[in-house]
């Protein structure tokens, strides 16, 4: 309360002396002047201890230099030039891409750590950055698409099948009064199914029975892994609206009124095997 005191009587406050029990030691910057060995003082002591460490090496460097240049003077043989001690070492390029290196594995070990995942959870917004990449893809639309049905001479030949789109240039049967050139400028994902070349032109998959689909399935596979045909791009199909009708198939199956379905769904099955053999030289 030596402050309460003060403001009230307004005399000096008595000053605060070290104990000569204290732990004392010499002053770097004061020669034959001792302080006090306390946690306070510790920094200031230390970074004193360094710059005069420091210094001494600087000026032994000085003192080789002289030596060095007073051979090279002399004519006499040296080896190569001594770098200062104490000069601070620049970070450079291969500096700060190690400096990031380490901070981004950091960063995924933190990740892994703390989130369970080395990307902190952010797949979603890692996969949305690969739409910035650059590619050879091109994203058609049904009307750009029909315009590389094989009508133009030296323009290349799509199909689509769906939504992925090829390049089938080099397939005979897809040119203009070959056998399969209706695939060509159109998505025809459903008659690769059903085996309705001609009305199922269409990338309308509702109502497709399992076999079928399975077929759809297998010439995506066929075109994906084809030696020859490329994969370009994809198609924007318009969304189909629900309530418009489902194509109809061009082979309907007959069902007898028997209750034996067995019969109906054997057909079906021997029916979109059909289609899935029926261009198979593609």
């Amino acid at each position: 309360m030596s402050w309460f005191k003060t403001s009230v009587t307004g005399e000096e406050p008595e000053r605060y002396v070290e104990p000569d029990s204290t732990p004392r030691v010499k002053d770097p910057s004061i020669p034959n002047r001792m302080v006090v060995d306390k946690a306070a003082n510790k920094p200031f002591l230390a970074y004193k201890a360094y710059r005069q460490k420091q210094e001494k090496a600087h000026n032994e460097w000085l003192e080789r230099q002289k030596i060095r240049q007073e051979k090279i003077a002399r004519g006499e043989e040296v080896g190569p030039e001594e770098r200062d001690p104490t000069e601070p070492e620049e970070v450079g390029l291969k500096g700060l891409l190690k400096f990031f290196f380490y901070l981004v594995v950091f960063a995924a070990l933190a990740g892994k750590l703390l989130a369970g995942s080395y990307t902190w959870n952010y797949e979603s917004r890692l996969a949305q950055l690969k739409s910035y990449i650059p590619t050879d893809q091109t994203l058609f639309s049904e009307s750009t698409l029909a315009k590389f049905d094989g009508s133009v001479p030296g323009k290349p030949i799509y199909l689509a099948i769906d939504g992925d789109v090829y390049d089938v240039t080099n397939g005979k049967a897809y040119q203009p009064g070959g056998s399969y050139h209706h695939f060509a400028g159109v998505d025809a994902a459903r008659a690769y199914g059903t085996g309705c070349f001609k009305t199922h032109r269409t990338h309308d998959l509702r109502g497709l029975t399992e076999a079928e689909l399975r077929g759809v399935q297998h010439w995506k596979e066929f075109y994906a892994n084809h030696a020859e045909y490329k994969k370009v791009g994809r198609v924007n199909h318009p969304l189909i609206n629900p309530a418009s009708p489902i194509p109809e198939h061009c082979k309907p199956p007959k069902v007898k009124n028997d209750g034996k379905d067995g019969k109906a769904k054997e057909k079906d099955k021997s029916g979109a095997k059909e289609s899935s053999m029926v261009h198979e030289e593609l």
